[in-house]
């Protein structure tokens, strides 16, 4: 659900700056990465597996492709006020694609806010597997650790010429 996480902050064209992974090895839970404005994201299971949940000064909102919940349960029926920022709203992605392509418009979900997502989950993956903090460049889109950029792609099959195409 990291494509929420990125959604709900704003970083749909960034992303975290540092992942730093749990002190035991081999462990699948207990990583958190930070945004360059301070904000901490906790990678753990929880009650619904997969789903994230926010937690701010008011309480909890809990968010999952089939639901949206709170505590208080009030605070998730709060009415937005039309100064207050709004994301994106999209009951069918599969359905926006195809009116996008037929009205050649950008989708609401697009190809730089899947590669963000992406990109994160790679590297949440890398930091699990060599057990080490790493810093992140989200423009760049490198790492401070050598050993980590090298797991960033893999060689090519075969014999590619990309001035083919």
């Amino acid at each position: 659900m990291f494509d929420i996480v990125q959604w709900a902050l704003d970083m749909d064209r960034s992303g975290p700056v540092e992942f730093v992974p749990p002190q035991q090895p081999l462990a699948q839970e207990g990583l958190y990465f930070k945004y360059a404005n301070g904000i901490q994201v906790n990678h753990k299971r929880w009650i619904e597996g997969n789903a994230i949940q926010f937690v701010g000064t008011n309480g909890t909102i809990e968010v999952a492709r089939e639901f949206l919940r709170s505590k208080p349960e009030p605070l998730a029926k709060i009415t937005l006020k039309a100064s207050d920022k709004k994301v994106y709203h999209s009951e069918n992605h599969y359905q926006d694609w195809i009116n996008a392509v037929k009205a050649r418009k950008q989708p609401i979900v697009d190809v730089e806010t899947g590669h963000r997502t992406a990109t994160v989950c790679n590297a949440v993956n890398i930091a699990y597997e060599l057990q080490k903090s790493l810093q992140w460049d989200p423009k760049k889109e490198i790492f401070d650790n050598v050993y980590a950029n090298g797991m960033l792609s893999r060689p090519y099959r075969g014999n590619w010429d990309f001035n083919d195409f």
